[in-house]
């Protein structure tokens, strides 16, 4: 029996959008490798990235060379020994012995305090120690220098004591305040961060894999001879990954909230728009990704091919200002650089209107581009 199907070429059918948009949705939960990539593993990930994916140092070895012994140097080492970032405290003999535990990779750092140190602060000079760090792990050295240098301007003030009666005026401390995070809690600025990013990967493995499934399954030929038309192909693909995408990206954003007590200052009015539109422009990235791939295997890995250097990219790690200036420009054309000044300000700084705006227009020019840019991978690999 021959049947011949009405309707206008290229129109788009409402009852056909919603039946392909079922059959999207049922063929992403029975399949296995799309249910384990799809729900658990982002919000699993968000746990464990949550309090892997830190810069801050903790559990350092400090060695610790005391020349002097005397008042300044015990309230040096007193302040090291309760610092939070110290785990343990070694002291050593020997200039010989510091540089053997340094070569050894002991300890991150070691402090050679002169036998002139607590002298030469009663007498009202600069008491100077030596501290040495293992390059090796620069990062880290960098940090832990930081906090050491902050120990000791602290105990420096203390042992100077107050000004003398008619001397000069000392320097005027400085009262530092942190804005937006008191006090300098990173999973306040990591999680927001990985919401994008889970929600990036989420979105782009689910559009990747759509047409590579049907393709590798041997169905997608079924769907070129069906009624359906280019456009009702694109977005039946791409409205499952919308819909889940922005789900997962909402389900993040509540765990960071009532999960991790991260504070939700801004408009979720102002944040879901600019989730939509971020979903979106992955959304056709992912569809470019599935048209070129055979196997749902080259759309895995063509997937992390593009999310892992868009995330390198974005902002997340390292600031964009940071980075060539050729690499800025390209910054800018990823969806991730744009979502995460979104998410990120909506969390801490109750960014508003005017700046999400800002943010908002190269989202949704990116999204008209990738998308406009995936129908004509699909209507090129179409027969």
């Amino acid at each position: 029996m021959i049947r011949l199907f009405t309707g206008t070429a290229g129109s788009l059918q409402p009852a056909r959008l919603w039946a392909q948009f079922f059959k999207e949705v049922l063929s992403i939960l029975r399949d296995p490798r799309s249910r384990m990539v799809v729900f658990i593993p982002p919000l699993l990930q968000l746990l464990v990235f949550a309090f892997a994916a830190t810069l801050e140092v903790r559990n350092v070895q400090l060695a610790v060379l005391d020349q002097d012994g005397g008042r300044g140097s015990h309230e040096l080492v007193q302040r090291l020994v309760h610092a939070d970032f110290v785990a343990a405290l070694r002291p050593v003999d020997n200039p010989a012995q510091l540089h053997r535990m340094l070569d050894h990779g002991e300890v991150l750092a070691a402090l050679a305090i002169p036998a002139d140190f607590s002298r030469r602060i009663a007498a009202g000079e600069t008491g100077r120690v030596q501290l040495l760090v293992d390059g090796r792990r620069s990062n880290s050295g960098q940090i832990v220098v930081g906090y050491l240098a902050a120990i000791a301007a602290e105990a420096g003030a203390e042992l100077s004591g107050p000004e003398p009666a008619g001397g000069a005026a000392g320097s005027t401390p400085v009262a530092l305040r942190h804005a937006f995070n008191p006090n300098l809690v990173y999973r306040w600025f990591i999680v927001p961060g990985l919401t994008g990013i889970l929600a990036l990967f989420s979105a782009l493995l689910i559009t990747s894999l759509s047409i590579a499934r049907e393709r590798e399954l041997g169905t997608f030929d079924q769907l070129l001879v069906s009624p359906a038309s280019t456009p009702e192909i694109i977005i039946s693909k791409s409205m499952p990954a919308l819909a889940i995408g922005t789900l997962l990206g909402l389900m993040m954003v509540a765990a960071a909230t009532w999960l991790f007590g991260i504070p939700f200052t801004g408009s979720l009015a102002l944040l879901v728009p600019g989730l939509l539109l971020f979903i979106l422009s992955v959304v056709g990235i992912g569809l470019m990704i599935s048209a070129v791939s055979a196997t749902q295997q080259q759309a895995i890995l063509g997937a992390f091919a593009i999310g892992v250097p868009a995330v390198l990219m974005s902002g997340f790690a390292t600031p964009v200002e940071n980075m060539p200036v050729l690499l800025q420009w390209l910054a800018q054309a990823i969806p991730l650089t744009h979502f995460l000044v979104i998410v990120e300000g909506s969390f801490l700084k109750s960014m508003p209107l005017p700046d999400v705006l800002a943010s908002l227009w190269p989202l949704a020019l990116i999204a008209l581009v990738t998308l406009a840019l995936a129908t004509a991978f699909v209507r090129g690999r179409l027969p």
